[in-house]
């Protein structure tokens, strides 16, 4: 039985999906150009069942690319254009008596893209599909190789339930290649000593996405674009957290380019150590080496964000050695 807490809780779920990240099925099935099932295909080289559980596909493939994202979905763009976007692909199955269930497939630039859309709302329980994945409120995410899907069930029911992680395992399957996750996270620690194990981690090229993590400047001072490579780590522990952000340029220069902004705005007073107390009384630290750019914010103590840094540092280090 379906209860008012229940119904809010989805609700808000939907909510944060359609509006502050994803491009919105509902905009998609609204404005977009159809492709009958006898048209050329897009995504060709995808494998879609056409029926699910006894949910049947409507026949119509709605798609959406660079050029009409714009004119489609308003301010959640620049969300995938930073990602790379390239395409998307909606079909929509019904079934007589239950709620349908919109399909969405994005088509990212990379296989860090990908991964990047999916992490950056990601709070729901991991489904077993693809590389990486969730599933909570009627709503399947995944990613897989350079492809991030989002499938969503417009109702509720152990039925329905089962035919979402269905064709998501589907789908999966039809996704052939798999991709490489961002360097960057390689030199991520799992743990911090008196914290909990990681409770947020996200890839991300703009410094808009940067701030929804942390806020750090209305400006881009850390020189983010489609070329950057930053992951945000978040541990925490009680009321205490600590954050760490990687961030991989495409030259050193362009990181040396970075540092520099960076220091000259958010720490201009510690330009020798690049270690600053900030006003919540925690401790910012700020180290380059090479084409990376290490930040740790939230230490209760300077020694403790020092060694933070360090330890990550080497860890380029050894790799890049």
């Amino acid at each position: 039985m379906t209860t008012l807490k229940n119904h809010e809780q989805r609700e808000e779920r939907l909510k944060l999906f359609l509006v502050r990240v994803s491009l919105g099925f509902l905009a998609l099935l609204s404005g977009l150009p159809n492709c009958l099932a006898g048209d050329k295909m897009p995504m060709a080289d995808l494998e879609w069942p056409p029926a699910i559980n006894g949910w049947t596909w409507d026949k119509e493939d709605r798609i959406f690319d660079r050029e009409t994202l714009y004119n489609h979905i308003d301010g959640a763009a620049e969300v995938y254009l930073s990602y790379n976007f390239q395409k998307a692909l909606v079909r929509r199955y019904t079934k007589p008596g239950h709620p349908d269930i919109v399909a969405e497939i994005y088509r990212m630039g990379s296989s860090f893209d990908a991964f990047g859309i999916f992490s950056l709302e990601q709070q729901d329980p991991e489904a077993g599909i693809g590389q990486g994945s969730e599933f909570g409120g009627s709503l399947l995410r995944f990613w897989k190789g350079n492809t991030f899907v989002a499938i969503l069930g417009e109702g509720e029911g152990k039925d329905l339930e089962a035919a979402l992680l269905e064709l998501g395992r589907k789908l999966a399957e039809g996704i052939k290649k798999t991709g490489a996750l961002p360097e960057a996270l390689k030199f991520l620690p799992d743990n911090l000593p008196g914290f909990n194990s990681r409770d947020k981690l996200c890839f991300l090229r703009s410094h808009i996405l940067l701030n929804r993590c942390y806020f750090l400047s209305h400006s881009n001072i850390l020189h983010l674009g489609k070329e950057t490579e930053a992951v945000f780590a978040r541990y925490s522990q009680g009321p205490d957290k600590i954050r760490l952000i990687i961030i991989h340029y495409p030259s050193e220069a362009g990181a040396e380019a970075a540092f520099k902004s960076f220091a000259f705005a958010f720490m201009p007073e510690a330009w020798s150590d690049h270690l600053i107390r900030l006003e919540d009384q925690t401790w910012a630290k700020a180290e380059r080496y090479r084409d990376f750019i290490v930040l740790v914010f939230g230490s209760n103590q300077a020694g403790q964000a020092e060694e933070i840094s360090k330890t990550i540092l080497n860890r380029i280090k050894e790799k890049r050695s």
